[in-house]
């Protein structure tokens, strides 16, 4: 069992999964061209049935280490629900799922430490980015109900209703073709329609979606904060365990020297 858990938890094997990863990514992609299929189809098919095979040995082999803990780690929950969906069968009305297979390139995140954390930023993140959306949100009806009932009755393809003024304000946001597309054509007809497009673009586009990536930063931060904290606690204990070790040594050394003596 320890030589078990060496093993799966050595770098060298945590590379080879990660190579076995890239490999797969590869294939899956080679699937998709119809003249690769025609000529290397059964190979891929192969290769593919392989490294799906190695990691179900290598769940396998971390559950029986882990046991009861293997569900307590999130990766590992996720590693094991990836190769589930790719081990479901995908024939008749199941066939849609053979699209899911590429699922298991999304296990090189809980494979590659750095983007770990970037995953884990982003979900520190969630909290407060669901606080910026609640607040997008508010915007958005306020400046719908505006806009539906100032151009409503001249542009009713693109602010008819309340759904299509979100639609539209959301293309503004996003600055796809705003001004040629939207504004300016609604200008025409309304000439200080600016002072309504304007705030709204600034309000966004500007202020609003900065504190996403604001919000972002900061979250990563805090968890590379962390990992380097956690780093440095580990790197603290060995050290004292080594220095530990030194101390029992020498001890023992005077012991033998003072028993020689006498």
């Amino acid at each position: 069992m320890d030589a078990l858990r060496t093993l799966i938890e050595s770098r060298r094997f945590e590379a080879a999964i990660t190579v076995l990863i890239i490999i797969n990514a590869i294939t899956l992609g080679l699937e998709t061209s119809p003249s690769v299929m025609a000529r290397f189809g059964g190979v891929l098919t192969a290769l593919d049935t392989a490294v799906l095979a190695v990691f179900v040995a290598e769940l396998l082999a971390r559950f029986v280490v882990y046991r009861t803990e293997f569900f307590r780690d999130p990766w590992r929950v996720f590693d094991f629900l990836v190769v589930a969906i790719a081990l479901m069968p995908a024939t008749g009305n199941l066939s849609v799922l053979r699209a899911l297979r590429i699922l298991r390139v999304l296990r090189l995140v809980s494979v590659v430490p750095s983007l770990r954390r970037v995953v884990g930023g982003l979900i520190a993140a969630l909290p407060g980015m669901g606080s910026i959306v609640l607040l997008l949100g508010l915007v958005f009806y306020v400046f719908s109900v505006m806009a539906t009932k100032l151009f409503a009755a001249t542009f009713p393809e693109w602010f008819g209703t309340l759904g299509e003024s979100a639609y539209s304000l959301f293309q503004i946001m996003t600055l796809e073709s705003w001004s040629m597309g939207i504004v300016r054509p609604v200008m025409e007809v309304h000439p200080y329609s600016w002072l309504f497009f304007i705030p709204f673009i600034v309000l966004t586009s500007f202020a609003v979606l900065n504190l996403f990536i604001g919000i972002i930063v900061s979250a990563m931060q805090e968890e590379h904060e962390s990992t380097a904290s956690e780093e440095r606690s580990a790197m603290q204990h060995e050290q004292e365990l080594i220095l530990s070790e030194i101390r029992s040594l020498r001890d023992e050394v005077r012991a033998m020297r003072a028993d020689g003596k006498a």
